[in-house]
């Protein structure tokens, strides 16, 4: 299914999904569901109506486990949680063992000409809770689309990219380096965050 024909699948039979806390209060950050990550960032945790980009040495170095908590919670809410065009078939028995709702869950296959196209549209829909996207070729130009995309749509969103993106400018309100700690394990250290300066401690995971 190409990424028009899914998308209007996806809008036409979702109603719109809208945040179960006062927009009095969305500028405090959606839990993370770690703790301490949500201790180090200074909205409490990601924020929201916005974009949070994931540095990335190589794919499925713990990139969705860290988002898994989130997903889950916001697809058991009733949220759609869309996956724009994913570098590889998503395991459903994985995601459904994470806590998701696959019910909740859209897969929106798209070429990568339509696939920055796809992560937009579905940022600005207001029918998804959340929103993965791997725009490998976007410029601050594309990125800030799609910051704007998701603040007018309500929407947490996801762009998982290659760390050598670091260096560069980027409009997203949080992101996240993926990198080694002392004992060799990946750990997450805010490069930039919306509402406070980059703590210097970096989150590490714990495994299981």
């Amino acid at each position: 299914m190409g990424a028009v024909a899914a998308l209007e699948t996806l809008l036409a039979t979702r109603s719109l999904w809208h945040a179960g806390r006062n927009a009095a209060i969305a500028a405090d950050g959606e839990p993370t569901g770690h703790a301490a990550l949500d201790a180090l960032l200074p909205q409490g945790g990601w924020p929201r109506r916005a974009l949070t980009e994931l540095l990335l040495p190589a794919d499925g170095v713990g990139e969705l486990a860290l988002l898994m908590p989130t997903l889950a919670r916001l697809s058991r809410e009733g949220g759609t949680v869309a996956v724009i065009a994913p570098p590889y078939i998503p395991y459903a028995p994985a995601w459904q063992a994470g806590g998701v709702d696959l019910a909740m869950l859209e897969i929106v296959a798209a070429s990568a000409r339509d696939a920055l196209w796809a992560f937009e549209q579905c940022l600005r829909s207001g029918a998804c809770a959340a929103v993965l996207g791997w725009p490998a070729q976007a410029d601050a130009q594309a990125l800030r689309r799609l910051q704007v995309a998701a603040d007018s749509g309500q929407c947490l969103g996801f762009a998982l990219r290659d760390r050598k993106h670091a260096g560069n400018p980027s409009p997203a309100a949080l992101r996240l380096e993926a990198v080694r700690d002392v004992r060799n394990a990946v750990a997450w250290q805010v490069r930039k965050c919306r509402g406070g300066p980059a703590p210097a401690q970096a989150f590490a995971m714990r495994a299981g």
